[in-house]
């Protein structure tokens, strides 16, 4: 009787552990990261007689935890990459929003300037005219300024987002130790019984580990699992965690790096940071956030290098050559702040390095770092910081100041010391956005007119005809320096006089002195001549260009001077006004509003990428859940079946014990 009570109390026994069981894969059904459980049975040991082996009833072997690893690892990789690309298409349509809004883009506010700007050449005289103008100029200012400063501000919510994600990052990074120690010291390790709740928390922490970051799992003894960076950086080891942690970029102080720290042991792990959130903020950096400062302020220089140039070769109302229209471009302080020397830097750190802007059409949009690779200090390399490729390289000369030429820029070197791995980081147009400024104050200041002017002695026999010229500048472009045609305030120096001493022949002359020619040139009938050169390099360059056409007859002449009392000229402000659709950027490839146009185009197209990509990424997310839900997912459905089968079972056992003790009464009975 006593072997037949065993074997019901055995029964009893193991289906209460299995539906115990059953109920907690029922109440776990929503927990995250739970693994579903069964109980495994297996015969007790047999007990052998006379007569044959008789069973002893029921044991339970295991309760085993319903995993697949493959699937594991799959749902962790998927994650990464999933929320990389989520991350990256969050922040692409924050930029995409600001850029393309209306109200918050730069195109309306350049249209609503040019505009202004051809209103006010249809009445050059009109200060109502004049004033519009300024106010849209200030607009423009206001908008590159406000578009920067929202840069500023998501970049500066980019580095909160990776400060606090490797907060939670450390955080799930200890909880993985901590429950690595928890699970070797569980009885029945050794065994391989491991304690199913507590893998499940340590798988779940390493899935949640995957959203911020891309990490490799290995499993090592004693069922601990060691975690680790894609290229094999430890970030678990057993019981213990090394720390992530940011700080401030040495070569770029605008940007964070990240860093492990193990031990007393701490080193920059920038480029080991893939996957995950960190991975798509990253990304955003240097894929999105970047080029937009960069395109931005190219867009800024070369506005305000063309306005400033036609304005500059203009004339005001008060007869004066006009100035600046915006701020300088090639300021002293705008130049050194161009190259940003990395605070790794050795001592004695004294050196001057700047950017000067030479060709704003040239100009790319992007960064370079000029580094040092020789212990005199000498020897240097230009990097691309997009592709990486070394763009230029070279020695310095033993004196200084020296100048590095690249195509819109020259890096000039004026003083210091170097050593071998210093290194500057140069950024042609990162900030001129923020530095755009109206330097135009008075709406008598406007240039709208040309200073120069032509016209035909009244005593002409022939019919030709001189037009009011072409000015080029007042400063010579290769020396900068002024013009001495133009060295007088209010005046030509000289005033000119073409004489024609026959049909085809003519003199260049100063009235004043007409004795001594400064030109003598041929006319050739049935063209256009141009009078005076237009290359700089020429002695005779004088800043402008004329053109006469028709039939000279000889004595005739024709004056060119000064524009005085010229107020209401608007060539000047219809070139500038023109400059809304004239081809100033990219070799001469596109406009202003051209140019922010493609900022705009490839923000969005990168957007529109993203949200694929995230797509994408979301549907392979949910087929890696599904799969691993498969297997390791609740199906009340079937829970409550199993629950149906133990309780039968459960019963029935119980009856074999009831059975017992009634043939042990019985057998009692007998003996009364």
């Amino acid at each position: 009787m006593a072997g037949l009570i065993g074997i019901g109390l055995s029964g009893v026994l193991g289906h209460q552990s299995a539906l115990n069981t059953t109920g907690n894969n029922i109440t776990n059904a929503n927990t995250p990261g739970y693994s579903r459980q069964e109980v495994q049975f297996e015969s007790s040991p047999t007990r052998y007689t006379g007569n044959g082996s008789v069973g002893t009833g029921v044991d339970i072997s295991n309760i085993r935890r319903l995993a697949d690893q493959y699937l594991v690892d799959q749902v962790r990789s998927d994650t990464a990459l999933y929320n990389e690309q989520e991350t990256l298409r969050k922040e692409l349509s924050r930029l995409d929003d600001l850029l393309g809004g209306q109200d918050t883009g730069l195109s309306q506010t350049l249209n609503n300037f040019f505009a202004a700007m051809q209103n006010a050449a249809e009445d050059p005289g009109s200060l109502p005219q004049r004033q519009l103008v300024l106010s849209e100029a200030q607009s423009v200012v206001n908008r590159f300024q406000a578009l920067h400063e929202e840069f500023i501000q998501q970049r500066e919510l980019v580095k909160a987002q990776q400060t606090q994600n490797v907060a939670d990052a450390n955080t799930l990074l200890n909880t993985v130790a901590q429950l690595n120690l928890a699970i070797s010291e569980s009885p029945g390790v050794a065994q391989g019984r491991l304690p199913n709740d507590l893998v499940d928390q340590r798988d779940e922490a390493i899935r949640k580990l995957s959203e911020i970051l891309q990490v490799r799992v290995n499993q090592v003894g004693g069922g601990q699992l060691n975690v680790s960076l894609a290229n094999g950086q430890a970030l678990v080891v057993g019981a213990d965690a090394s720390q992530l942690g940011t700080r401030r970029n040495a070569d770029d102080p605008t940007r964070l790096e990240f860093t492990l720290t193990n031990g007393n042991r701490t080193q920059v792990i920038d480029d080991q940071i893939t996957g995950g959130k960190l991975g798509g903020l990253r990304r955003f950096e240097s894929e999105g956030l970047a080029p937009a400062f960069d395109e931005l302020g190219r867009v800024a220089i070369a506005l305000q290098e063309s306005v400033n140039h036609q304005h500059q070769i203009g004339m005001d109302l008060e007869g004066d050559l006009g100035g600046l229209f915006f701020s300088e471009v090639n300021s002293r302080e705008k130049q050194l702040a161009r190259a940003i020397a990395s605070g790794d830097n050795q001592p004695p750190q004294n050196s001057v390095v700047g950017v000067d802007i030479t060709n704003p059409s040239e100009l790319p949009a992007g960064s370079w770092t000029l580094l040092f690779t020789e212990e005199n200090g000498r020897s240097y390399e230009l990097i691309d910081q997009k592709s990486g490729k070394v763009v230029n390289q070279g020695r310095l000369p033993d004196e200084l100041p020296a100048e590095i030429t690249m195509p819109g820029f020259n890096i000039f070197v004026e003083s210091g010391d170097f050593s071998k791995g210093d290194s500057f980081q140069i950024q042609p147009t990162r900030f001129e956005a923020a530095n755009i400024d109206l330097k135009v104050e008075r709406e008598e200041d406007l240039a709208f007119a040309s200073p120069v002017r032509a016209q035909a002695d009244s005593g002409n026999s022939g019919d030709a005809r001189i037009n009011q010229g072409l000015m080029f500048d007042v400063r010579n472009p290769l020396t900068n320096a002024p013009l001495s045609e133009f060295s007088q305030r209010g005046q030509l120096s000289p005033e000119l006089e073409i004489y024609f001493t026959s049909d085809t022949e003519y003199v260049i002359r100063d009235p004043a002195n007409p004795g001594t020619p400064l030109e003598t040139g041929t006319y050739q009938p049935g063209i256009s001549n141009k009078l005076f050169t237009e290359d700089p390099s020429d002695p005779d360059y004088r800043g402008f260009q004329f053109e006469i056409s028709g039939n000279p007859k000889t004595g005739d002449s024709f004056t060119i001077g000064y524009n005085t009392n010229g107020t209401a000229d608007n060539r000047n402000a219809e070139l500038m006004a023109a400059l809304a659709t004239k081809n100033t950027m990219n070799n001469g490839s596109q406009s202003f509003t051209e140019g922010y146009a493609g900022l705009v185009e490839q923000v969005g197209v990168k957007t529109r990428q993203a949200q694929l990509d995230s797509d994408s990424g979301r549907t392979l997310l949910d087929q890696s859940v599904n799969q691993r839900e498969a297997v390791s997912g609740v199906n009340l459905d079937e829970e409550a079946g199993k629950l149906i089968q133990y309780q039968a079972a459960y019963n029935a056992s119980a009856r074999v014990m009831g059975v017992a003790q009634e043939l042990f009464d019985t057998l009692l009975g007998t003996f009364r």
